[in-house]
C-alpha cells in the first residue's frame, strides 16, 4: 500500500514538472512569435508632400518608383539595387539604365496614367514612390502597399524631398541625402552670388521649350522656371503661362521674342515636329524673326541619368550649365565637364569616358553615333 502511494506521489511530480515545462515552451514560443510580430509590424510614420501621414516599413528592402525622375533620386541615394518596379525604360531614360545596370531587372509596372496592378503586387515591393497624384493614388489603394506622394517646384522644396526619400530608404542614404544638399546649396550659391548682383538689363529673356508640336513650354511655379531665375535669365513665359508643359502659340513666342531659346533634349526626337534639327529654325518663317534664332542662341539641354531640366538630381549640374550658357563672360571657372565627371563619381559611383561627357552635354544618348 505504501509503495502505491510513494509511486503516485512520483507520478503526479513527474505529470506536474512536464505540463510545466510545456507551459514554459509554450510560453516562451508565444513569446518569440509576438516578438517577431512586433518586430513585422514596427515601422515609422512620414508625412508625405501631399500632407498625408504613411505609416513605412522601418526596413527598405524592395522599391517601385513611378515618377521618372525619381528613380535617379533613389539610385543617387544608394537604393537603385532596390528598385522592382518603375516607370523608366531604356529608351526614356538611356543613361540611367548605364550608370546603374540593375534597372534592367525592373518590371515596368507604370505609366504616365495607370498602373498594372498585377505585374506590381508580383515585384512585391516594399513601398512605392509617386509623384502627387490623387487618381494613382486610389488606384494604388487596391494594392494596400504604404505608397509616398513626393513633389517640388523650387529648389528648397527639392531639398527637402531628397532629405525626405533618404529618410524613407533609411541607412546610409539619409546622409548621402545630406551630401547632396550641400552640394546643391554650394553650387546655388556660387551662382547667385554673381547673378543676384546683375541689372535686369543684364538678364537675357530665356524661354524653354520641351515641345515643337504642339509649342509646349514651362512657365512659373516650376523647378524651370527656378534654374532660369538662378542663372541670371528671365523666363518669358512667367507672367503668362502656369505650370509645367503648357501650350503656347506662335503668336506670343513672337511677343515673347526671347534672346535665348533652351530645347529639352528629346524634343527634336518628336516624329511629329518638322523641326528635327535646330538650325531648321532659321529657315523657319515664324521663328526666323526671334531674336534668339537671329542670333544662334538657341541651345540643346544636356541629358542625363534623368533630364537635367526637369527635376532630376542633375538640377545642380543644371544650374551651372546655363549660368555659363547665359553668361560665359561672368562664369569662365565653370568647367562643366570636368564638374560632370566629378558629380558622376560622387553620385553614381561611375566613371565617364570624355566622349560619354560630350554626348550628356549634347543631349545624346550613350549608344548615340555620329
Amino acid at each position: 500500500m505504501l509503495k502505491n502511494v510513494k509511486r503516485s506521489i512520483v507520478l503526479i511530480f513527474s505529470i506536474s514538472l512536464t505540463l510545466l515545462a510545456l507551459t514554459a515552451c509554450g510560453q516562451s514560443s508565444t513569446g518569440s512569435d509576438s516578438s517577431k510580430n512586433t518586430e513585422k509590424d514596427q515601422g515609422i510614420v512620414i508625412t508625405d508632400t501631399a500632407g498625408q501621414k504613411v505609416k513605412i516599413p522601418s526596413k527598405i528592402d524592395r522599391i517601385a518608383d513611378s515618377w521618372p525622375a525619381h528613380n535617379e533620386m533613389v539610385t543617387m541615394l544608394g537604393a537603385g539595387n532596390k528598385i522592382v518596379a518603375s516607370i523608366s525604360t531604356p529608351q526614356t531614360v538611356p543613361w540611367l539604365f548605364k550608370v546603374n545596370p540593375h534597372m534592367s531587372k525592373t518590371a515596368t509596372a507604370f505609366t504616365n496614367t495607370t498602373v498594372n496592378t498585377e505585374m506590381l503586387l508580383k515585384t512585391k515591393p516594399d513601398i512605392i514612390f509617386m509623384p502627387t497624384d490623387p487618381k494613382m493614388k486610389a488606384k494604388l489603394k487596391e494594392v494596400e502597399i504604404p505608397a509616398v506622394q513626393l513633389n517640388y517646384k523650387d529648389f528648397d522644396s527639392m531639398k527637402k524631398v531628397v532629405i525626405l526619400t533618404g529618410k524613407v530608404l533609411g541607412g546610409d542614404s539619409i546622409k548621402k541625402a545630406e551630401t547632396y544638399n550641400s552640394y546643391l546649396d554650394k553650387k546655388l550659391k556660387m551662382v547667385t552670388d554673381v547673378t543676384s548682383k546683375m541689372n535686369e538689363s543684364e538678364k537675357p529673356k530665356v524661354l524653354h521649350i520641351i515641345s515643337f508640336s504642339p509649342l509646349t513650354v514651362d512657365g512659373r511655379n516650376t523647378i524651370i522656371d527656378s534654374w532660369i531665375k538662378a542663372a541670371g535669365g528671365v523666363n518669358v513665359a512667367h507672367s503668362d503661362i502656369n505650370g509645367n508643359m503648357k501650350s503656347a502659340s506662335m503668336e506670343q513666342v513672337l511677343k515673347w521674342n526671347p534672346d535665348v531659346i533652351i530645347v529639352g533634349s528629346n524634343t527634336t526626337d518628336d516624329k511629329k515636329s518638322g523641326i528635327s534639327e535646330i538650325n531648321r529654325l532659321t529657315s523657319d518663317p515664324a521663328w526666323s524673326q526671334i531674336n534668339a534664332v537671329k542670333n544662334k542662341k538657341v541651345y540643346i539641354n544636356p541629358t542625363g541619368a534623368f533630364l537635367w531640366d526637369r527635376y532630376g538630381a542633375e538640377e545642380a549640374l543644371q544650374i551651372q550649365w546655363a549660368a555659363k550658357t547665359l553668361h560665359p563672360d561672368k562664369f569662365q571657372n565653370i568647367d562643366i565637364k570636368q564638374e560632370t565627371k566629378n558629380f558622376y563619381k560622387t553620385f553614381f559611383n561611375y566613371n565617364l569616358t570624355d566622349d560619354e561627357v560630350n554626348k550628356i552635354l549634347n543631349g545624346k544618348s550613350p549608344n548615340y553615333k555620329d
